[in-house]
């Protein structure tokens, strides 16, 4: 716990946030300790977004301005939102920054400025002279979007070589790319390997431990995707099932396209569960976060069709979209649909309910756009996420709470096999200061033709729960009906009962009533093209091994295996159907030694 420090006098610009230490939080304290034992002139803070790393960082900044060790304080933000953002917050701590510094010299009511990193790179040495004239306390937010050698952590390194003390922070400080971040230290493993290393660390599991940040409830949603491919083939698909990665990739985009079925049908379940939210916290909002302008529009029209009401619509970042951003915070409006910006770091404290309707599919952007919802205000309050399901996405769920770094020696993969290239092309459209897709060139031209949606799982606190059921089905709002205030525990409690009661329900039904796949989400493993395939080939492996031990051919074995499992040949059996198969060739075989 953190105690208050009485005899300090509370006046900025004595140790005002410092001196009232029982405002922060016990990380930011322990943070705050840990750079008083040293001093060090980088250091670099890792919180898990909705945190509190601004607090952090503007008790530090009144720390070292009262103490004479900096005598000025710069605030590099990624987007201008952000840079208005922290100059408001300082000032509510009497730290006054300059958001509309461009040139000259900066007003003596300031103690800094606020700037972008779009901003610096335009003029780093204005910024390298203001370190060089006064002693200079560098803040750089969201430290990596600054990747060496890219235009961005070029200009860092020459603005900030010389600022007297650097405070580096991130949500997440994992790049695509092995280019290291400026200012930022690493340290090679035992496999040989540079991670980045931070000098204090507060991870995702340990604030939800502490209560800091909300649980999150994905709700993922499955459904049959028809297309046009450019030669005029029409291809059908379900999403979650394993597809190649054009086929994924072109299957999502028609999930998304607002003229078909599925997004309405999100659309009005994500709405229904912010209802059920906003019974205990009325004031709770939904944010959807769309590919570019035009879907952004679309889904828009959908939800003022859905709600009777029109939603706030933030296209890109300019002033404006800070004012309608801001508005929408200090309200009471239920619905934001934004292009890409509000993803990261945008304080929206009340956001509750999120819909992931983009194609980035890289986790640094999953774990800024979730870190959205997460931001707690009082204990019991729960984040929902709506999904498609994708086995990236879901992939990325599962791994809220693992703790990343920066690792400089990943492998070089082909373009084709890089999971990375898309956030490589993500944040070099950023540095053009763009906030809206420039045509998708790279992406196979297509036409969607059709969708509908299937409520498909739940996944919380590394678990999956649910069967799937039809949009506006009893079974689906059993989920969507979760009260919006719950202790964690009691979560998990309730997707237990809700999963027993839908399979309670299901053994009921003639089985001419099943038209869908009535499993539980435990036992329908999502998996990607390349891990069926791999899966046929273990199973293959497993068969000649046995080939040999029983004497038995081939074709045999296979045909053995499809009767005493059940299911189609192995090159049209389901993913679990192929374990089921592994799991009793192996049981054979052990029979026989």
């Amino acid at each position: 716990m953190t105690t208050t420090t009485t005899h300090l006098s509370p006046a900025f610009p004595g140790r005002a946030p410092w001196g009232t230490a029982g405002k922060l939080r016990a990380w930011q304290q322990g943070a705050m300790e840990e750079y008083l034992k040293d001093q060090p002139r980088d250091f670099l803070a890792v919180a898990t977004p909705g945190a509190g790393k601004t607090t952090f960082a503007l008790t530090l900044a009144s720390w070292l301005l009262h103490h004479h060790v900096v005598q000025q304080v710069t605030v590099v933000a990624p987007t201008e939102h952000l840079k208005m953002q922290w100059a408001e917050a300082a000032a509510r701590i009497g730290i006054k920054l300059d958001p509309e510094y461009s040139a000259g010299p900066v007003g003596k009511e300031y103690h800094g400025v606020a700037v972008t990193y779009a901003g610096v790179g335009v003029r780093p040495m204005l910024h390298r002279n203001r370190c060089e004239q006064r002693k200079t306390l560098v803040i750089l937010d969201e430290i990596h979007h600054a990747g060496d050698s890219r235009s961005w952590g070029e200009a860092c390194l020459e603005a900030f070589e010389p600022a007297t003390r650097r405070l580096s922070l991130t949500g997440t400080p994992f790049r695509s790319d092995t280019n290291p971040i400026p200012f930022v230290d690493y340290a090679e493993g035992n496999d040989g390997v540079r991670r980045s290393v931070a000098d204090y660390t507060y991870g995702y599991g340990t604030a939800l431990d502490d209560g800091v940040v909300r649980p999150v409830i994905f709700l993922s949603y499955s459904g049959n995707m028809r297309w046009r491919t450019k030669a005029g083939d029409e291809i059908e698909a379900r999403l979650g099932e394993p597809m190649t990665k054009d086929a994924v990739s072109q299957a999502w985009r028609t999930a998304l396209d607002a003229r078909g079925e599925w997004m309405p049908a999100v659309l009005r379940a994500a709405d229904r569960r912010l209802g059920e939210v906003r019974k205990a916290i009325p004031d709770a909002g939904g944010l959807v976060i769309a590919t570019d302008q035009d879907s952004a529009r679309a889904y828009a029209k959908l939800l003022r069709e859905i709600t009777g009401h029109a939603p706030t619509v933030v296209l890109s970042d300019d002033g404006g979209a800070s004012q309608r951003i801001d508005d929408f915070r200090h309200g009471e409006d239920r619905w934001m649909v934004a292009v890409r910006m509000v993803s990261e770091g945008v304080d929206v404290p009340r956001l509750a309910v999120g819909v992931y309707a983009t194609t980035i599919s890289t986790p640094l952007f999953f774990a800024q756009a979730v870190g959205r919802f997460v931001r707690s205000r009082r204990r019991g309050e729960t984040a929902s996420v709506f999904l498609p399901t994708i086995p990236s996405l879901l992939t990325f769920a599962h791994e809220m709470e693992v703790e990343r770094d920066h690792v400089l020696d990943k492998p070089k993969k082909d373009a084709e096999e890089d999971p990375y290239a898309e956030e490589d092309k993500l944040l070099a459209e950023a540095e053009r200061e763009q906030d809206e897709d420039t045509g998708d060139d790279d992406q196979l031209p297509f036409e969607a033709l059709e969708s509908d949606a299937v409520f498909d799982r739940v996944m919380y606190d590394g678990a999956e729960f649910g069967m799937q059921a039809h949009p506006g089905s009893a079974e689906e709002q059993d989920y969507l009906g979760i009260p919006g205030l719950l202790e964690p525990d009691q979560v998990q409690m309730l997707l237990q009962k809700r999963q027993a009661r839908q399979i309670s329900h299901s053994r009921k039904k003639p089985d001419e009533e099943a038209d869908l796949l009535e499993m539980p989400a435990d036992r329908r493993p999502v998996v990607t093209h390349k891990e069926l395939l791999g899966l046929r080939k273990e199973l293959h492996g497993l068969v000649g091994a046995y080939v040999h031990q029983s004497g038995k051919p081939h074709g045999v074995i296979h045909t053995e295996l499809r009767r005493t499992c059940g299911g189609p040949p192995a090159a049209e059996a389901t993913a679990g159907q192929l374990r089921q198969r592994i799991d009793k060739v192996r049981e054979w075989a052990t029979r026989m030694r």
